[in-house]
């Protein structure tokens, strides 16, 4: 089995996560931490394969954590799971070793296909490891083609006019959110017109992946606002 290590400040996703990785053969979740503190003091004590990494921690942020591992001689694999999309954060990310990287929100799907390739890549190591332990050239390839991940399937039934990509760029606003809005203030966030944001929130909505409200103001007529519910 695969020890995993779930790092993550928000206990409810922590607990997602943990889950998620319960659903996948071959990984069990050793322990859970919600700040960097936690994290490091879980793995000093040893018997973590796998760290699923949040990169917004209370104390020290995610990198740090990576970093004063390796400083202090921690061979723990990493997996980036976070909502810094930024490309200076996922460049440092890769100079520090992490194996992969997930943006939330990510489906478990996604997670299911990190874990498996990372099952792969211990399985190719060992497997190169336990003859001379000197890796001829086909096989460095086919321990670092274990890291490749197929492409997620889109969801299934998508309506026409909707895309994929707009999907999840709507589904971050919403789960960075701290109250729910509207579809005017995702139109603002997103770029879309307000007409495309409601068509996608009403989707979305329908689907169970967002939780509808009503405002009332004065004019008597209420307003829809929209809150994140999935994982």
């Amino acid at each position: 089995m695969i020890d995993v290590l779930v790092v993550d400040d928000d206990f409810r996703v922590a607990e997602i996560n943990a889950k998620y990785v319960g659903k996948v053969p071959g990984f069990r979740v050793a322990a859970r931490a919600h700040s960097a503190a936690q994290a490091l003091a879980r793995v000093q004590r040893g018997g973590i394969d796998l760290m699923l990494l949040d990169h917004y921690l209370p104390d020290q942020t995610g990198l740090e954590v990576v970093h004063r591992m390796r400083d202090q001689g921690h061979g723990t694999d990493v997996i980036m799971i976070t909502a810094a999309g930024d490309v200076a954060t996922i460049q440092a990310a890769m100079r520090l070793g992490a194996l992969h990287y997930l943006v939330k929100p990510f489906t478990f799907a996604a997670l299911h296909t990190r874990l498996d390739s990372y099952a792969a890549l211990r399985r190719t190591v060992e497997r190169v490891g336990s003859g001379r332990g000197i890796a001829a050239q086909e096989q460095v390839d086919r321990i670092f083609s274990a890291l490749r991940t197929a492409p997620v399937p889109t969801s299934p039934g998508l309506p026409s006019g909707h895309s994929e990509p707009t999907t999840e760029l709507i589904c971050r606003v919403l789960h960075r959110a701290d109250h729910p809005l509207s579809a005017h203030e995702v139109a603002a966030e997103t770029g879309l017109s307000r007409s495309t944001a409601q068509r996608y929130l009403r989707r979305l909505e329908q689907s169970g992946r967002l939780r509808l409200s009503l405002r009332y103001g004065d004019t008597g007529r209420p307003e829809h606002r929209y809150a994140w519910v999935a994982p």
